[in-house]
């Protein structure tokens, strides 16, 4: 029998037995954890919840300065309905796409992805909070470098996927993935002055390099090129440095002064929910308070409102997604799967991070969405086809595809399960 065969026999085998006791009940999910089709469904449902509790909180974040501004409560929150709903088609749409075609979507995704970031500085480009990573198309405002996270994930991987064998050469190691790839991507970012953005696309591209083996040497460099590069940035920019101020000097005692507010008030939503939460809906840092309460500053809301609890699901769902990542990438054999997954974990985990980090006071703000759970359009459907691309890798690891077609669906069970009627002769 071979391993893919062990494998299906595996997976149907722990999905139909009906266990009886706590220890087997622990035995088996012991053994499903070990199933290939167990990261398929653990990404899934870190997803699923994540998101689920995303709208939730964008409702109750939302509805009072929603209110305010457009007389209708719920006018976000359908929005970013919406949204999820377009990003959903989307990532099932790329889930069913085989690992051949996302490679054939490798080059033209990138060219199209620096043709849209370009056009942020045509009459298209729409300046925001100092920033200028928007472009405005029929009315409403999308971010392409969203979508160049994406397109240089499969541009990554399909050319690091070739060139495991020579990653000590470090020309062929960075072209054409770095130079010009995601240099083009991230100068483009940086002109418009989204450092934020810039930080995590550089990030994804370390951990693709680090997984494809380039030399720790070579690694070592290019990191502390990075780091100088974003130090520069930071210390010619007076914005940049009043936040690096607000977050390590004592300028915050007074929460009136520039820069801190949002860093005060975050600290304070999360200081008034304490261990359990002032309970669902009754934040009172929504009030007009602290600023982005729906986008950057969500988990500052989820604190509040849902205490301790609230916030560390949010963190453990994060977690669970990593894991299910790492799982996918020491099942497959395909360096392929292995990068492209790569690429999707260390942009949620790195985003995620560099999101909470600035909420709680440990990194200054930085102004990065929190996956899956701000509000905001271009986020969340860019992060939903990443799912989609995270899934098809799934269905790739040895067993999980064939153990997949081998589940009845859940109508086919649902059906099953009711009384046949039988005709009377």
């Amino acid at each position: 029998m071979t391993t893919t065969s062990r494998n299906v026999a595996r997976a149907r085998k722990v999905s139909s037995s009906q266990p009886q006791t706590a220890g087997s009940s622990l035995a088996s999910a012991g053994e499903w954890l070990r199933s290939p089709v167990a990261p398929y469904y653990l990404v899934l449902i870190s997803v699923a919840s994540l998101v689920s509790i995303g709208l939730v909180m964008v409702l109750s974040a939302s509805t009072v300065q929603e209110y305010a501004a457009t007389g209708n409560s719920y006018g976000l929150f359908l929005q970013q309905l919406m949204f999820m709903s377009i990003g959903v088609v989307l990532a099932y749409v790329a889930s069913r796409l085989p690992i051949a075609w996302w490679k054939r979507l490798a080059i033209p995704g990138l060219v199209l992805a620096i043709g849209l970031q370009a056009l942020v500085f045509s009459p298209l480009g729409v300046d925001f909070q100092g920033n200028r990573n928007w472009i405005s198309l029929g009315g409403k405002t999308l971010q392409p470098s969203e979508f160049a996270k994406v397109a240089v994930i499969v541009f990554g991987a399909t050319i690091l996927a070739n060139r495991r064998k020579v990653m000590d050469r470090i020309g062929l190691a960075i072209f054409p993935f770095i130079v010009p790839g995601v240099a083009i991507i991230v100068g483009l970012v940086v002109a418009g002055r989204d450092l934020g953005t810039a930080m995590i696309l550089l990030a994804i591209a370390a951990g693709m390099l680090f997984v494809a083996g380039l030399p720790l040497r070579w690694y070592a460099l290019f990191g502390a090129l990075g780091a100088a590069g974003v130090a520069f940035l930071a210390l010619n920019s007076d914005n940049r440095m009043q936040r690096i101020d607000a977050w390590l000097g004592d300028i915050c005692s007074n929460p009136q002064v520039e820069g801190c507010f949002q860093k005060v008030h975050a600290e304070y939503a999360l200081a008034d929910g304490g261990w359990w939460g002032v309970g669902p809906g009754a934040s009172r840092e929504k009030w007009s308070l602290l600023p982005e309460p729906h986008n950057d500053f969500i988990l500052a809301i989820i604190g509040e409102e849902l205490g301790l609890p609230g916030t560390l699901l949010v963190l453990a769902l994060f977690s669970l997604f990593a894991y299910a990542c790492f799982r996918i990438i020491s099942s497959s054999t395909d360096p392929f799967v292995r990068l492209a997954t790569a690429g999707v974990m260390v942009w949620i985990v790195a985003q995620a991070m560099l999101n909470v980090g600035s909420v709680i006071g440990m990194l200054p703000i930085i102004g990065v969405p929190l996956p899956f759970v701000s509000s905001g359009g271009t986020a969340l459907i860019s992060a939903l086809i990443g799912l989609g691309l995270l899934l098809s890798m799934a269905r790739s690891v040895p067993g999980c595809d064939a153990a997949l077609k081998g589940r009845p669906s859940t109508l086919r069970r649902t059906f099953a399960a009711l009384p046949v009627r039988r005709s009377r002769s």
